[in-house]
């Protein structure tokens, strides 16, 4: 059974790949998490400038810790803010940045990413801004299209999510998507990336394990 969804995985994986790549975003594919990290940190030079958008996946390649030990400036508005007036300010910072990093919460069959976000400031930073941007995602992000990238973010990102931030919302009591008016709901900003913005260079990482949410 492994040997199989392992060839499922890689042509779905080629089927997504030659899509963004149609679609004018740069796209590969990395076989696990040290590759990845090992990818990324190539392509960063000392002194740049480097904003964070909130990812599990980041933190599960080790590419949060390993560029604390690097000479950039980091930005990360969630992690090195003391209150919501600086948490403004470092995301603002964050859409000058050289590099903007993040992952996604889907990559469909036919080359697109589909994002949903509570404040912006991620998926905004995917597309105008940062001089480039740098998406790692895991296999398990493929979908066929964005219908099925819709219904990933509803049944399963959103409510581990909101979970996962502490968020007081309906889906946090059942685990099902109410398509709430909580002040709390993250699912505020809907954005798909069909084809590479104009202005911004954005690379896609594929990895070929389970990673983030």
């Amino acid at each position: 059974m492994e040997q199989l969804e392992r060839w499922f995985r890689e042509k779905q994986v080629e089927r997504a790949i030659n899509a963004l790549k149609k679609n004018n975003f740069e796209a590969l594919y990395v076989a696990d998490s040290k590759a990845a990290l090992e990818e990324v940190m190539k392509r960063i030079p000392d002194g740049s400038t480097v904003g964070v958008g909130g990812s599990v996946t980041l933190g599960q390649i080790g590419l949060l810790d390993a560029l604390k030990n690097r000479k950039v400036q980091l930005v990360w508005p969630f992690q090195q803010a003391r209150n919501d007036e600086e948490r403004i300010e470092l995301i603002r910072k964050s859409f000058s940045a050289d590099f903007f990093l993040s992952s996604t919460n889907a990559v469909t069959e036919d080359g697109k990413l589909y994002n949903v976000d509570a404040t912006g400031n991620r998926v905004g930073a995917m597309f105008i801004g940062p001089k480039q941007v740098i998406v790692v995602a895991g296999v398990n992000k493929i979908v066929k299209d964005i219908e099925a990238a819709e219904k990933r973010v509803r049944d399963w990102t959103a409510p581990q999510n909101a979970k996962r931030l502490n968020r007081k919302t309906p889906c946090v009591e059942t685990g099902v998507c109410a398509d709430c008016s909580s002040p709390d709901r993250i699912c505020n900003i809907y954005v798909t990336l069909a084809k590479r913005p104009s202005r911004t260079d954005v690379i896609i990482i594929l990895v070929g394990e389970k990673l983030g949410i």
